[in-house]
């Protein structure tokens, strides 16, 4: 921190930080006040547009680690942490220990995706971090020795987050029906696709929970969506664009339902960061973008969707008794080859939870001194 004087202004002040003077508005300010949140409920319990004027400093110092303002007007006085203002001035937005780079992966990613017991995960928190951080960081993790009663998968799902209902309910059984209301209910290929895109909010966190498995073929398929993404802007920057600045329709439809919502194939944060893909030509619409942006954007969408053909990018591995893959359904592409379907039985339970729900539990458990760190922090790539 500098010696240098605060210097009010008519919306704002000047506030001489370590990192260098900074400006911060005055409502802002206002807001940023601790008092303003309540310790029980953690609430929010100051509304600005209740003060007869927007807020205004009368008079503002440094105190030791804390920035205090007198309010004109108000008998009040803010203690704001200088720690808070450095961490906006540097950021532009608040610490976030779920906020974890991604770790890109490609088709030699098996060996190295994190494993570990159920067992563990329910009651070791450490290890419970561990699974949560890779699913934040790979977007996808595998939980061992699930045990085989009717609960398991629901004690694994809500040691993370509370069950995300889809138009099948709280769960999902993957396996040969007589009358599908799914591809992923017969014993064909199932193209590579993120799950249910005709949900206006589709399903963040995946769980596919592996009973048994004897059949001959139907191997998984995964891959990281986010580093085919980051493929198609290094080689074709102008596809990447079409894909991630338009929303395109999908539909989900039966007997009993008719969902419909618009994906954008690509999706990115503020930063311009990928965050996930959005893709399924069997649950896709007919494209209601102008005819003559489709004569760009469509080149665009094959060659990505070939992109994911690739064997670069494709992770095949057997689904085996006892194992629960889990993935974050915005991210992770997945498919399965095809399998004979009188040479076994192949049964798998699915359902969802939120992706809020999953950062929420690695925030808690952060807070708690359990990151579940055990390796260097990786490097962002971005596209």
């Amino acid at each position: 921190m500098t010696d240098s004087p605060i210097e009010l202004t008519e919306t704002g002040m000047i506030v001489p930080l370590a990192t260098g003077p900074a400006y911060f508005n005055f409502c802002w300010l206002r807001d940023a006040c601790p008092s303003c949140i309540d310790p029980q409920t953690r609430e929010r319990i100051f509304d600005v547009s209740a003060l007869h004027d927007l807020p205004r400093a009368a008079a503002a110092r440094i105190d030791g680690g804390e920035l205090v303002v007198d309010w004109l007007g108000e008998d009040h006085v803010s203690r704001i942490p200088l720690s808070l203002l450095d961490t906006f001035a540097t950021r532009g937005k608040p610490e976030d220990p779920a906020d974890l780079p991604r770790r890109l992966w490609y088709a030699d990613h098996a060996p190295a995706m994190t494993r570990l017991p159920q067992e563990a995960v329910l009651n070791d928190s450490e290890t419970r971090a561990r699974l949560l951080r890779a699913l934040i960081e790979d977007g996808i993790a595998i939980v061992t020795d699930m045990a085989d009663d009717e609960g398991s998968l629901a004690r694994l799902v809500n040691a993370i987050g509370p069950i995300t209902p889809s138009a099948e309910g709280l769960f999902f059984d993957v396996r040969v029906e007589i009358a599908p209301t799914n591809l992923a209910f017969t014993a064909g290929p199932l193209e590579m696709h993120t799950d249910l895109p005709g949900e206006e909010a589709a399903p963040g966190v995946q769980f596919l929970h592996c009973l048994e498995n004897t059949v001959e073929g139907g191997r998984s398929l995964f891959l990281d969506g986010a580093a085919v993404a980051n493929a198609l802007y290094d080689e074709d920057p102008e596809a990447y664009r079409l894909l991630a600045s338009h929303d395109i329709p999908f539909f989900y439809r039966h007997e009993t339902w008719d969902y419909r919502a618009h994906q954008r194939v690509i999706e990115t944060d503020p930063e311009g960061r990928v965050t996930g893909v959005t893709i399924s030509q069997h649950l896709q619409d007919i494209l209601d973008l102008p005819q003559e942006l489709l004569d760009t954007y469509y080149p665009a969408f094959v060659k990505f969707i070939r992109m994911m053909q690739e064997e670069r990018f494709l992770m095949r591995f057997r689904s085996t008794a006892g194992q629960c893959v889990i993935f974050d359904n915005h991210r992770i592409v997945h498919g399965r080859e095809g399998y004979v379907a009188d040479s076994g039985m192949r049964h798998l339970r699915g359902c969802y939870t939120d992706r809020g729900a999953l950062r929420s539990a690695y925030r808690v458990l952060a807070q708690q001194g359990h990151t579940g760190a055990s390796a260097p922090e990786p490097t962002l790539k971005s596209a």
